[in-house]
C-alpha cells in the first residue's frame, strides 16, 4: 500500500511542479504573455489524456508482466531527456503565432516524462484493485490531487523565490529518476499478482460491473469538460479584465483541485440536495458579475464572489462524476473520458475560442453549460426542475444581451493569442473634448484626442512631464534616435521632430494594426519610423547595436510585467543598443508591484546612476499618473534644472537580489 501511495504520490506532485518550471524557462522567449501559460496547460492537458490512453490500453490489452516489461522499457528511455533544459533552437523568429511551436518544444523537452508521470494515477489504482481486491482505489485519486495541490501552492512560495531556474531543472530531474524506481518498483510488485483484474463480489449489483452505457460515458466527458471550461474561462476573466494581480491565476487552479480532492475523498463532501441550491445561486452571482463591471465593484468582492462561484461549480462536476464512478474493472476507461473531457475544455478555451471570439465569450458560455448540465441532473424534485429550466432559459437570455451589449459599446473588439483589444470612444471628463481609446482588458494603453488641433497632444501615461517626456525632450541630439518597447496607439511618435528616427518594437500584430487604422500618431509623426513585429528582446538580440538616444521600455499588459524584460541580461541588451550618453526609460506604473528596487539593483550592477520620476494625474488633459525610471551614465542630462527638479530619491537596495533569466522574486516587491 505504501509502495504505491508513495509513487502516485510523488508523480502527481513531479507532474504539477514540471509545468510552472518549463514555463518560467521558456516564457523570455515567446514574450512573456499569459497565453504562453494556457498554451502550456493546453499541452500537459492533451499529454493527460494520451497517458491514460495508454493506460486504459495496457491495462485491457497487456497481461502483468508485459506491463513491467513495456513500462520499464519507457521509463529507462525517458531517462534519457534528462535534464529537462529547452534547446535554444526552438526560439522562435519573432513574428509567427507561438502556440504549435511551444507545442513543440515541451514535447521535445519534456513529453515522454510528462507522458509518464500521467499514466501512473489509473495504472496504479488498477494495480492496487487487482493487488488488494476488496480496497477502493479511488481515494488514491484524491491523494494524487492533493500532491498536485501541494506543488502548486508550493512553486510561486518555496521554489521560484530561492532557487535558479538551472537548479529548478537538475531538482527536479533527480526527482524524476527517483520516481522512475519507484514506479518500476510498484509495476514489478503488480506483476507478481499473475490473478485476474478484480471480479465483482458476489453483494454487488450487476448494473454495477457491466460497461458503462453511452450516457454514462457522456456524463463522464461532459462534467470536467465543463470544469475544466470555467477553469481557464474565469481565470481568464479575473487576470484580463478584474485585475492582473501577481499570483491571481494560483488561486482558481487551487479551488479546481480541492474539488476534485473532495469529491473522490469520499462522498460525504458532495451532497445532491445542497448543491442544487448552491449551484443555482452560483451561476446567479457569477451572471451577475457579467452585469455589474469590473470597475463597479471592489476587486476583493470581485476575486472573492468569482471565486466561490468557480468552486460551487467545480464541485458540482466532479461530485457528480465521483457519484458515476465505476466498478474498478472499468477505472482505466473512467479516467480517461475525465481527461478527454478536461482536454475537449482546454482545447475550446485555449485554441478555439481566440480564434473565433472577439472577446472572452466563453465565460458567460461555461455558465450556460454548466446551467445545462445542472437542469439535467436535477431532475428528481419536479417543481424544482421547471424552476431550474426557467432559470437556465433566462440565464441564456441574459448572457446573449449582456455578451451583445458589451460588443455594442465599442468601435472594435478583436482578440488573438495575446488577448482581447478594443477601441471606444469616450466624451471623457476633461476640458478638451472627446477622446480615443485603445483598452487590454481592463487596462487602457493609450488614448488620443479626436479634435484636429489636439490629436498629436501626448496624454496618459507620456505627458511632458513623465519620465519618458523629460527624457524625449532634454536628451536630444541634432537628429534623435528612439527606441520603444511596446507601440500601444503610438503616442511617443507625437514628441519626433523633422529628422529623428523611432524604431518600434510590438509583440501583438493587432496593436500595430489598430494603431495604424484607428489612431493617427503614427501617420502624423514627422520621424522616420520603423515598426519591428516581434518580442523585442529577441529582435534586439538580432540586430546590429542601433545606439539610440532614449530607448523606452514599455512593454508591460497593465500590471502585469514581462520578467524577462526586467533581467541582467536584458539590460546587458539594453546598453549595448544605447549610446554611451543614451537615457533608458523603464515604466514601472504599477498597483500591486514595487519595481523600483528592482531597476535600481539592475542600474547598479551596471554602475549607471538612476532617476525616479513620479507624476500626478491631470484629468483636464487627459494625463494620468504614472511612474518611471530613467537608467543613464550621462550626468549633464541629470544635472538640466527641470530634470533635476523632478527627480525623486529610490531607497537603497541592499537586499535586493539581482533579477537574471535563472532568478526573479515577484514576493519580494508585492506592495
Amino acid at each position: 500500500m505504501l509502495l504505491y501511495a508513495y509513487t502516485i504520490f510523488t508523480s502527481a506532485f513531479l507532474l504539477f511542479l514540471i509545468q510552472p518550471v518549463i514555463a518560467k524557462m521558456i516564457l523570455p522567449w515567446f514574450g512573456g504573455s499569459a497565453s504562453v501559460w494556457t498554451t502550456c496547460m493546453l499541452f500537459f492537458q492533451c499529454v493527460l489524456l494520451l497517458g491514460y490512453l495508454y493506460s486504459h490500453w495496457s491495462i485491457r490489452t497487456l497481461k502483468p508482466k508485459m506491463q513491467l516489461a513495456v513500462h520499464a522499457t519507457l521509463l529507462a528511455l525517458s531517462l534519457a531527456i534528462l535534464p529537462i533544459t529547452p534547446s535554444l533552437a526552438w526560439k522562435p523568429s519573432g513574428a509567427e503565432d507561438p502556440t504549435f511551436r511551444i507545442w513543440g518544444l515541451l514535447a521535445a523537452c519534456v513529453g515522454l516524462p510528462y507522458f509518464l508521470l500521467s499514466t501512473t494515477g489509473p495504472l496504479i489504482q488498477a494495480w492496487y484493485a487487482r493487488t488488494h481486491r476488496t480496497a477502493a482505489p479511488y481515494r488514491l485519486f484524491a491523494l494524487s490531487n492533493f500532491a498536485s495541490m501541494l506543488a502548486l501552492v508550493g512553486y510561486p512560495i518555496l521554489v521560484e523565490p530561492f532557487v535558479v531556474s538551472r537548479a529548478q531543472s537538475i531538482a527536479w530531474s533527480v526527482g524524476y529518476a527517483f520516481f522512475t524506481l519507484l514506479c518500476a518498483g510498484a509495476a514489478w510488485h503488480a506483476s507478481r499478482v499473475e490473478t485476474a483484474p478484480a471480479e465483482p463480489d458476489a453483494t454487488e449489483e450487476p448494473e454495477a460491473i457491466e460497461r458503462p452505457r453511452w450516457t454514462t460515458l457522456l456524463s463522464w466527458i461532459a462534467l470536467p469538460a465543463c470544469a475544466s471550461l470555467l477553469l481557464l474561462a474565469v481565470t481568464n476573466h479575473m487576470c484580463q479584465d478584474v485585475a492582473s494581480v501577481p499570483f491571481l491565476w494560483v488561486l482558481p487552479l487551487t479551488l479546481y483541485l480541492v474539488s476534485f480532492i473532495l469529491s473522490f475523498d469520499r462522498d460525504g463532501w458532495y451532497s445532491q440536495r445542497i448543491y442544487e441550491w448552491l449551484v443555482a445561486a452560483a451561476l446567479g452571482g457569477m451572471c451577475y458579475m457579467l452585469y455589474r463591471t469590473p470597475s463597479k465593484l471592489s476587486l476583493t468582492y470581485a476575486v472573492l464572489a468569482l471565486s466561490a462561484g468557480l468552486f460551487i461549480c467545480c464541485m458540482f462536476c466532479h461530485g457528480e462524476v465521483a457519484r458515476r464512478r465505476p466498478h474498478a474493472r472499468h477505472l482505466t476507461l473512467f479516467y480517461l473520458m475525465i481527461s478527454l473531457g478536461g482536454a475537449l475544455g482546454s482545447t475550446f478555451v485555449a485554441l478555439i475560442a481566440p480564434r473565433i471570439f472577439s472577446t472572452y465569450y466563453e465565460y458567460p458560455i461555461g455558465l450556460a453549460l454548466c446551467g445545462l448540465l445542472a437542469l439535467m441532473v436535477f431532475r428528481r424534485n419536479t417543481t424544482l426542475y421547471y424552476c431550474w429550466a426557467a432559470a437556465a432559459i433566462l440565464m441564456c437570455v441574459f448572457i446573449v444581451r449582456e455578451a451583445r451589449s458589451a460588443a455594442s459599446g465599442n468601435r472594435i473588439m478583436v482578440r488573438n493569442f495575446y488577448g482581447t483589444l478594443k477601441v471606444a470612444d469616450d466624451s471623457g471628463d476633461g476640458e478638451s473634448g472627446s477622446v480615443r481609446k485603445l483598452l487590454h482588458g481592463a487596462i487602457n494603453h493609450g488614448e488620443q484626442y479626436l479634435e484636429p488641433d489636439l490629436k498629436d497632444r501626448p496624454t496618459t501615461y507620456y505627458g511632458m512631464q513623465s519620465g519618458v517626456g523629460l527624457a524625449l525632450l532634454h536628451n536630444r541630439h541634432s537628429a534623435q534616435r528612439v527606441g520603444v518597447i511596446g507601440l500601444g496607439t503610438g503616442t511617443l511618435a507625437a514628441y519626433a521632430q523633422q529628422g529623428d528616427y523611432y524604431r518600434i518594437y510590438e509583440i501583438n500584430p493587432l496593436v500595430i494594426q489598430l494603431a495604424k487604422t484607428e489612431f493617427t500618431y503614427l501617420r502624423d509623426s514627422k520621424a522616420q519610423l520603423d515598426l519591428v513585429l516581434g518580442d523585442a528582446r529577441l529582435s534586439l538580440e538580432r540586430e546590429t547595436p542601433q545606439r539610440f538616444d532614449v530607448l523606452v521600455v514599455d512593454a508591460f499588459s497593465g500590471d502585469s510585467i514581462p520578467v524577462h524584460l526586467m533581467t541582467r541580461e536584458a539590460f546587458q541588451l539594453y546598453l549595448r543598443h544605447l549610446r554611451p550618453d543614451g537615457v533608458l526609460a523603464v515604466h514601472i506604473s504599477n498597483r500591486y508591484l514595487d519595481l523600483k528596487p528592482v531597476v535600481k539593483r539592475l542600474a547598479d550592477n551596471f554602475g549607471l546612476s538612476a532617476m525616479l520620476v513620479d507624476t500626478d494625474d491631470d484629468d483636464a488633459n487627459e494625463i494620468f499618473g504614472s511612474t518611471w525610471i530613467l537608467v543613464t551614465a550621462n550626468q549633464g542630462f541629470l544635472n538640466i534644472p527641470v530634470v533635476k527638479e523632478a527627480a525623486l530619491p529610490i531607497d537603497e537596495t541592499k537586499n535586493q537580489r539581482l533579477w537574471t533569466d535563472d532568478y526573479s522574486n515577484l514576493f519580494q516587491i508585492l506592495k
